[in-house]
C-alpha cells in the first residue's frame, strides 16, 4: 500500500509527505533506508522545522510505520521508538477445505518481553453474530477461523483487537483487523426466466432488436468468476436460415442477423441460449441455459382475394334489407385483425346507391344488400363490380392483386304489385246541395306491372256519410245522396272517401286511394234567433234587450240578419235592428215573442223564430230577481198536468202495497187461529219455518200450553207471548177486563187483538205464534197469562187514560167503566 500524505500549512504550496507501507502476502512489514530517509528529509523540508525552535517541534505529530515512529526530542532531534502492534488485512478465500480451527495471524504486543498479556478480539464473527466465527488464543494471540467462509454472505469481516495485562488493564489501543474474503468461481450463471418472450414484425431487416436477455452471477463481477457471456446454441426452426438471430455475448441483446421472416411460413421462433462466467471460457467457466420465443407478427403482406371471378344473386322487386348475395374471400394474414378484416367497396354498376355490402366479422364474408327497392319493369339485372381492401394498409412495396376484384351479377324477379292511383289523394271543388245521382269524377288506378295482362276493379272502402258509389269498372264517382257542407263528418269543408282497386292475379294485389271533396257553401239554411231566451226587467227603464241570430252557412249566405216581429198584418210589421223594446211596464212572467230573421245570401232566406222572454222585477242593478217564482209561473200546462198525474201514480202504488200486506198478515193470522180441533196443540210442541232462528228459538215454556185450572181463575190476560220470543227491555203490562165479553163478540176480539199486535212495538215477528185467550163463559181454557201476578182486582188501570184514546178503552173495560 502506497500512501501520500499532504500537509498545508498557511498558503505554502502542497508537498508530498511520504510514508511507505508495503504489504506482501506473508503480513510482512519493509521499507528501504533509502526511501526512508528520502520520506523523513521531504518531511522536514515540507514542515520547515526549525532544530532550535523546540515550540515548532513539539507539534510535529506520531507518524506510526511498520516498526515504531518518529517523535522530536527536547534538543530538537529526532528519534525512532519500535513498535509491533500493527495488523495489516488478511485475505482468506472462501470455501476452504483445511483443517479447522485455521490460523490466519498471530497478535503481538511488544510490551508482552516485560508482563503477561491477554488477548480478544470483538465484532461481527467474533462475539457478535454470526458469533463463533473467529476465535483468539488469549495468551499466544493466535486468530483462527473456525469453518469455511462464503463470500457471497459476507465478503468482509471487521474485528478489533484488544491486548490487557492480567488485571485486566489495558495496554495498547484497540487495532481493526480486517478479514477479506477471497472470491471463488462457485456460482453458475442465472438467467431471470426460464422462458423469454419477444416478438419481431415480418419482414424486418437483418440488424433489426428483438429482446434482452439477462443472467446474473452471484460471483464478484469485478473478477472473472462473475463475468457472464451469452452464445445462442440452437435455433427451431432453421428456415429460411439456420442463422436468423444472433446475440450480443455481453448485453444479451438479441436483433435479427438475416433477412425472409415471414409469418405465413414461420410464425414463431425457438432459440435455445447460454450463459457462462468466466468472461465465457468454455473450459473453466460455469454455464447455464434458457428458453427464448420469438413471435414474428402480422404486417399486411397479404392482400385479400375473392375466391370467384364472378358471383351471381337475385331479388325481388319493391324489396329491401334482404341479402341479395354472399361475396367470400381468402387473406392469409393473422385472422381478426385490421390485416385481415375485409372492407368491400362498389366500384361500378351502382349509380344510384341501391346496394350496400356489410362484412361479417366472424367469416370476413361480405354480404351484399338491397337498401332501395328496384323495379323490374325498368331493370332486370345489374352487374357490379366489386373491390376487397383491408382496414389497415398494405405493407410498403405490396399491390393489390388481380383478384382482389370481382363482378357480380344480380337477376330481379318480378313480382305482382298492387294498382296505384295517381294523384293520391285526389281533390275535387263543388258546390254543396248536389242531387243525388250526379257524377262527380273518375278515380282510376294504374297496374305497374306492364307485362302482366291484368283487370283491375274499384270499390268502396271508406265513406263516412254514405254519400258516394263508385263504378267498379270505370271507376266513376256519383252521389247516392244530397252533399251537405254543414254535416258533421266534414272536417274543415273537406269530406273524405277511401276506394281500393284491386287485380285479377292469384293472389290479387290491392292498393287504395283517397278523394277529398272540397264543399262550398250555398244558401241553404234559415237563420235563428241566438240565445233562444233571453231576460228583461218589468219596469218601463230599462226595458231593451239585444237580440242577434245563428246560421248554419257562411258568409255571405249568413249577416247581417234583419229581425222584424212576426204574426202582425203586413202594415204592422215592426223592423227591431237587432234590439228589442218593451211599450210600458209588463208584468213579471215568461213571453213567446215570433220574429222573422232574414239573411243577407243571395235569394235570402227567413224563418220565424221565437224567443223566450223572461220579465222579472230587477234591482238597482238591472238584475232580475225572485227568479224562482218566475220560473214556477213559466210552468205550462201541460207540465203541471203531467206532475199531477206522476203524484197519483206515486200514491196509488202506495195504496195498493199497504194493501197487499195487510191482506197477507191477515191470512197468517187466520192459518194460526183456525186449526182443526182434532189436532190439539196442547202438550205438543210445532215447529215453523225458521227464518235465521237459532236454538234458542226453539226453548219454549211448556206449561204455557196446560189446563190454566191451577191459576187464579180472576186474573185473565190478554197479549200471551211464548217465553222465547220476550224482548229484552220490560214487558208492558196489560191489565184485565172485569167481565168477559159475550161469545157473540169473538169477531170483534180477534180484530182487536190482531190491531193490537200490529201496533204493538214488543210483538213477536209475523212467523211466531199468537195466542189469545177466550174469556166467554164457560171457557176451559182459563188464563193462559204468563205473568204470575198475586193479585189482579185490586189493580189501578186509570193511568190507562193518560196514553191515549186506545188505551182509555182498555182503562174503562179493566177499570169497572162503561163503553
Amino acid at each position: 500500500v502506497n500512501s501520500l500524505l499532504y500537509l498545508h500549512l498557511g498558503s505554502e504550496t502542497l508537498l508530498p509527505a511520504c510514508f511507505c507501507f508495503n504489504l506482501d502476502v506473508t503480513s510482512q512489514l519493509f521499507c528501504p533506508a533509502e526511501r526512508y530517509a528520502l520520506c523523513q528529509l521531504s518531511l522536514l523540508l515540507s514542515l520547515q522545522i526549525n532544530p532550535s525552535d523546540a515550540t515548532l517541534a513539539e507539534q510535529v505529530p506520531e507518524i506510526l510505520i511498520p516498526w515504531g515512529s518518529i517523535a522530536s526530542k527536547g534538543d530538537g532531534t529526532l528519534r525512532r521508538v519500535k513498535r509491533d502492534w500493527v495488523i495489516p488485512p488478511i485475505n482468506v478465500p472462501e470455501n476452504s477445505r483445511g483443517q479447522f480451527p485455521e490460523d490466519l495471524v498471530r497478535i503481538r504486543s511488544d510490551r508482552d518481553k516485560n508482563r503477561m498479556l491477554r488477548y480478544s478480539v470483538t465484532g461481527p464473527g467474533a462475539d457478535q453474530p454470526p458469533t463463533g466465527i473467529f476465535i483468539i488464543n488469549s495468551i499466544s494471540g493466535q486468530l483462527s477461523v473456525t469453518k469455511p467462509l462464503d463470500r457471497e454472505h459476507i465478503s468482509n469481516f471487521h474485528l478489533r483487537a484488544h491486548a490487557v495485562d492480567m488485571n485486566g488493564n489495558q495496554v495498547e489501543n484497540p487495532i481493526d483487523v480486517i478479514i477479506n474474503v477471497i472470491d471463488q468461481n462457485d456460482n453458475r450463471p442465472e438467467f431471470l426466466h426460464n422462458v423469454f418472450n419477444g416478438s419481431v414484425p415480418e419482414g424486418s431487416k437483418p440488424g433489426t432488436f428483438v429482446m434482452t436477455v439477462t443472467a446474473v452471477d452471484k460471483d464478484d463481477p469485478k473478477t472473472a468468476n462473475g463475468m457472464v457471456r451469452y452464445k445462442i446454441l440452437s435455433q427451431s426452426p432453421m428456415s429460411p436460415s439456420s442463422s436468423m438471430f444472433t446475440i450480443n455475448n455481453r448485453t444479451g441483446d438479441i436483433i435479427t442477423m438475416a433477412a425472409g421472416l415471414d409469418r405465413e411460413k414461420v410464425p414463431q421462433y425457438t432459440l435455445i441460449l447460454q450463459a457462462t462466467d468466466m468472461e465465457g471460457n468454455p473450459m473453466y467457466g460455469l454455464s447455464n441455459t434458457a428458453t427464448a420465443v420469438i413471435r414474428i407478427t402480422d404486417v399486411n403482406d397479404n392482400p385479400p382475394e375473392f375466391t370467384a371471378d364472378r358471383f351471381f344473386g337475385e331479388v325481388h322487386e319493391n324489396r329491401v334489407n334482404v341479402i341479395v348475395a354472399n361475396l367470400t374471400v381468402t387473406d392469409k394474414d393473422q385472422p381478426h385483425t385490421q390485416a385481415w378484416s375485409t372492407i368491400y367497396r362498389i366500384i361500378s354498376g351502382d349509380p344510384t346507391g341501391r346496394f350496400a355490402i356489410s362484412t361479417d366479422p366472424a367469416s370476413n364474408e361480405g354480404w351484399l344488400t338491397i337498401v332501395k327497392p328496384v323495379d323490374f319493369e325498368q331493370s332486370r339485372s345489374f352487374t357490379l363490380n366489386v373491390q376487397a381492401e383491408n382496414e389497415a394498409p398494405l405493407a410498403p412495396g405490396i399491390q393489390l392483386s388481380r383478384q382482389s376484384t370481382t363482378v357480380v351479377s344480380v337477376h330481379v324477379l318480378d313480382v305482382n304489385e298492387s294498382p296505384e292511383f295517381s294523384p293520391n289523394p285526389k281533390s275535387i271543388k263543388l258546390e254543396e246541395g248536389l242531387p243525388a245521382g250526379t257524377h262527380l269524377t273518375t278515380f282510376t288506378a294504374q297496374d305497374p306491372d306492364r307485362f302482366m295482362r291484368q283487370t283491375i276493379r274499384y270499390s268502396k272502402v271508406s265513406d263516412p256519410a254514405n254519400w258516394l258509389k263508385i263504378d267498379s269498372v270505370k271507376g266513376e264517382i256519383s252521389t247516392t245522396a244530397v252533399l251537405d257542407r254543414e254535416s258533421p263528418f266534414l272536417r274543415n269543408d273537406y269530406y273524405n272517401a277511401t276506394f281500393i282497386a284491386f287485380d285479377d292475379a292469384n293472389p290479387p294485389a290491392s292498393g287504395t286511394g283517397t278523394l277529398q271533396i272540397f264543399l262550398m257553401d250555398i244558401n241553404d239554411n234559415a237563420p235563428h234567433v241566438f240565445p233562444p231566451e233571453v231576460e228583461m226587467c218589468e219596469t218601463p227603464d230599462p226595458n231593451a234587450i239585444n237580440i242577434t241570430a245563428s246560421d248554419s252557412d257562411l258568409r255571405p249566405n249568413a249577416g247581417p240578419f234583419a229581425f222584424e216581429l212576426a204574426n202582425r198584418p203586413q202594415d204592422y210589421k215592426t223592423p227591431l235592428n237587432e234590439s228589442l223594446d218593451s211599450i210600458g211596464a209588463l208584468a213579471s212572467g215568461i213571453y213567446q215573442v215570433p220574429i222573422m230573421i232574414t239573411d243577407s245570401g243571395h235569394l235570402p232566406m227567413s224563418k220565424k223564430s221565437f224567443l223566450k222572454v223572461k220579465v222579472c222585477p230587477c234591482d238597482h242593478h238591472g238584475d232580475c230577481v225572485d227568479m224562482e217564482r218566475i220560473m214556477a209561473m213559466g210552468l205550462g200546462t201541460g207540465a203541471i198536468i203531467g206532475i199531477l198525474l206522476c203524484i197519483i201514480l206515486l200514491l196509488v202504488l202506495v195504496l195498493l202495497s199497504v194493501m197487499w200486506m195487510k191482506r197477507r198478515d191477515k191470512e197468517r193470522q187466520a192459518k194460526q187461529l183456525l186449526i182443526d180441533p182434532e189436532d190439539d196443540v196442547r202438550d205438543n210442541i210445532l215447529k215453523y219455518d225458521e227464518e235465521g232462528g237459532g236454538e234458542e228459538d226453539q226453548d219454549y215454556d211448556l206449561s204455557q200450553l196446560q189446563q190454566p185450572d191451577a191459576l187464579e181463575a180472576e186474573c185473565i190476560k190478554v197479549g200471551i207471548r211464548r217465553l222465547d220470543e220476550r224482548p229484552l227491555h220490560h214487558d208492558h203490562q196489560y191489565p184485565l177486563r172485569s167481565a168477559a165479553p159475550h161469545p157473540g163478540d169473538i169477531g170483534d176480539f180477534i180484530h182487536e187483538g190482531m190491531q193490537a199486535a200490529d201496533n204493538d212495538p214488543t210483538a213477536p215477528p209475523y212467523d211466531s205464534l199468537l195466542v189469545f185467550d177466550y174469556e166467554g163463559s164457560g171457557s176451559s181454557a182459563g188464563s193462559l197469562s204468563s205473568l204470575h201476578s198475586s193479585s189482579c182486582g185490586d189493580q189501578d188501570y186509570d193511568y190507562l187514560g193518560d196514553w191515549g184514546p186506545r188505551f182509555r178503552k182498555l182503562a174503562d173495560l179493566y177499570g169497572g167503566g162503561h163503553d
